[in-house]
């Protein structure tokens, strides 16, 4: 079985919308339209699980049905407090079985494209996980007291992660359930959970479109980039 994870578990409240992120409309519709409408496009899904901050859930099914046609593949799901949670709740709406692959991906990454979807599948098939990164085109600091500077890794090192990410759903909950309360606490996506047990994680060339809206400039450049997709 595959598995896509649409994670909108958020509230978006550093964009200042007033409503979730998700709901906001890039174009003609809300921008989680556009991140499910890409995942229906791959036909290898059995079920895409969206989540959804609990109040709102009933709001969340009603965009679903409004603006997609076929909607027997989705479920509507309540998301968790962090992003590991809410990755969790996703997992046991599937069967857990040998072979069977999910697919995360953050709602608010609407450029992403099916190819994109489909490496993901093929590389956590053949590997234990895959994750799409680009270069990191800025020099990076790292600093522990955001005053002063500790270190500076070199860039031709450092890649920027993107979604969408696969892996093998019972490797996941293995190695989830051998995890020290310590090493929970590290987690803040799929990734670092593999990466703690040195698991095979096949990396990929990402699209630097395939960004994620998260300030009031990106939503800009959204609709910038959607009028011009829709006139053509």
């Amino acid at each position: 079985m595959i598995y896509g994870a649409v994670l909108a578990g958020g509230t978006g409240e550093r964009l200042g919308l007033g409503m979730p992120k998700q709901f906001y409309k890039i174009g003609t519709k809300p921008i989680l339209i556009h991140s499910v409408e890409a995942f229906l496009k791959v036909e290898e899904f059995d079920c895409i699980i969206v989540s959804s901050p609990k109040e709102y859930i009933d709001k969340t099914n009603e965009l679903i049905e409004e603006y997609i046609e076929n909607t027997e593949k989705i479920i509507v799901i309540e998301g968790g407090v962090t992003r590991n949670d809410t990755i969790l709740n996703s997992i046991d709406q599937t069967d857990k079985e040998e072979g069977s692959i999910m697919v995360t991906h953050d709602a608010a990454r609407i450029f992403v494209s099916p190819e994109q979807i489909q490496k993901s599948i093929d590389f956590a098939k053949e590997h234990t996980a895959s994750c799409p990164v680009i270069p990191s085109t800025d020099v990076i600091f790292q600093t522990r007291d955001k005053k002063n500077l500790d270190e500076i890794p070199l860039r031709k090192n450092l890649m920027r992660a993107q979604t969408p990410q696969a892996f093998k759903i019972k490797r996941f909950m293995e190695i989830y359930n051998d995890l020290s309360d310590d090493e929970i606490k590290l987690l803040d996506e799929a990734m670092a959970l593999f990466h703690l047990r040195g698991e095979d994680i096949r990396l990929f060339e990402g699209d630097s479109s395939n960004f994620k809206i998260t300030t009031p400039f990106d939503i800009h450049v959204a609709e910038t980039m959607i009028n011009k997709l829709e006139k053509l």
